[in-house]
């Protein structure tokens, strides 16, 4: 049999990346046994950027806390990975189910998921001094890679900390934000792969964090909302004023920070603390108005404060809620809305698209949970 030409051959090895490229990821950890030149091109680390361009963000990602059972019981973390339409549909059975959870150390905290890799943070507590140490590893729950752990950086308790990707550099970053006693505020970043661990003086002095502790990854950039100039460590949301409040974004290319502003709409403090949310390319601004109606902004154009846009404001009496508690998340593209009900188990769902109200009473042993964009990918990095 003739030799195939090498034109034919590369040709045919194009046509099979394209084909393959468009399979979902978990199939394509399968396919890569067929034979070694698909091998070859599902692990090329062309193809896996390829591949991850064209995969949708059809997953959420569920970080679980479970309570013990019975007494002398050890409590338990994990992730759970589920669609957005099965988590709607059914949540309580989305917490619970074991096919698709990946277990975790009850000192882990997830700061965050990018590209198909979760960023894990390990953190050992010294209660009698209000240190802590904490060390981060990333994890892809697809295909079962671990990364090894940073540098260890040992922190005071008042920290926050968010993980992303630089594209400039090809290259996934870590950032702690740090608040000492004196009001100084320095940033820590740690690029994986990395020896060591780059600090940050530029930033101003606020006292983090009004919000979630996580840093929301868009754009290149780590967002959290923070308050300007607070009266010391502690403070009472009542005496917060609106002057007080600011987004700051990190940029993790420049390693710099500024700050955007609020929507021009907000003309009173909520009375509860407001959080961001990121969903798709949109920086989302979440609060109440006069503790009656819930109230959602959009970044259409992140980094365009003229983008601001109102999404909704719909009052609690048709959401059926009292006040507004964390967690409220966003899924499918800022249409769902998910807060929590009259009780600490029950989940209402606010569909914008209909005006729709679903709730769901999530049963379980499930103590706690947070919510992340996510989708599965074969990235590995160094």
């Amino acid at each position: 049999m003739a030799a195939q030409h090498p034109t034919a051959a590369l040709l045919l090895c194009e046509v099979v990346m394209e084909i393959l490229s468009w399979v979902p990821a978990k199939p394509l950890t399968r396919l890569k046994l067929v034979c070694k030149s698909w091998n070859s091109i599902i692990s090329h680390p062309h193809f896996v950027k390829l591949h991850l361009h064209r995969s949708p963000k059809n997953s959420i990602l569920l970080f679980t806390r479970t309570k013990r059972l019975t007494l002398g019981e050890e409590e338990k973390q994990g992730l759970v990975l589920s669609s957005v339409e099965s988590f709607i549909r059914n949540p309580s059975s989305s917490l619970d189910a074991q096919e698709n959870r990946h277990s975790l150390h009850l000192e882990d905290w997830v700061s965050g998921s990018c590209n198909g890799l979760v960023c894990v943070a390990h953190i050992l507590c010294h209660h009698n001094n209000d240190i802590c140490d904490i060390w981060f590893r990333l994890l892809n729950p697809l295909t079962g890679f671990v990364s090894e752990n940073s540098p260890c950086l040992r922190v005071n308790v008042h920290n926050s900390f968010g993980f992303g990707y630089d594209e400039s550099s090809d290259s996934y970053k870590v950032v702690t934000v740090i608040r000492d006693s004196s009001g100084t505020v320095t940033a820590q970043v740690y690029s994986f792969g990395g020896s060591s661990w780059k600090t940050i003086n530029s930033l101003p002095a606020f006292l983090f964090f009004a919000g979630d502790i996580n840093g929301h990854f868009i754009g290149g950039t780590l967002n959290w909302l923070f308050l300007r100039n607070p009266h010391g460590a502690h403070y009472d949301w009542s005496d917060v004023t609106l002057d007080m409040l600011m987004i700051v974004s990190f940029d993790l290319k420049s390693d710099t920070h500024k700050q955007i502003l609020l929507p021009t709409g907000i003309d009173e403090i909520p009375r509860e603390v407001p959080t961001l949310e990121v969903w798709g390319n949109s920086l989302y601004l979440l609060h109440d108005y006069n503790n009656t109606h819930f109230i959602a902004w959009q970044m259409k154009e992140f980094g365009d404060e003229n983008s601001w846009t109102q999404l909704l404001k719909i009052s609690f009496q048709h959401l059926g809620v009292e006040r507004l508690f964390l967690p409220k998340f966003i899924f499918e593209n800022g249409n769902i809305f998910m807060l929590r009900g009259r009780l600490p188990f029950e989940k209402v769902f606010y569909d914008r698209r209909d005006n729709s109200v679903t709730r769901v009473n999530i049963l379980g042993h499930n103590r706690y949970f947070d919510a992340f964009d996510y989708v599965e990918s074969l990235v590995q990095p160094c």
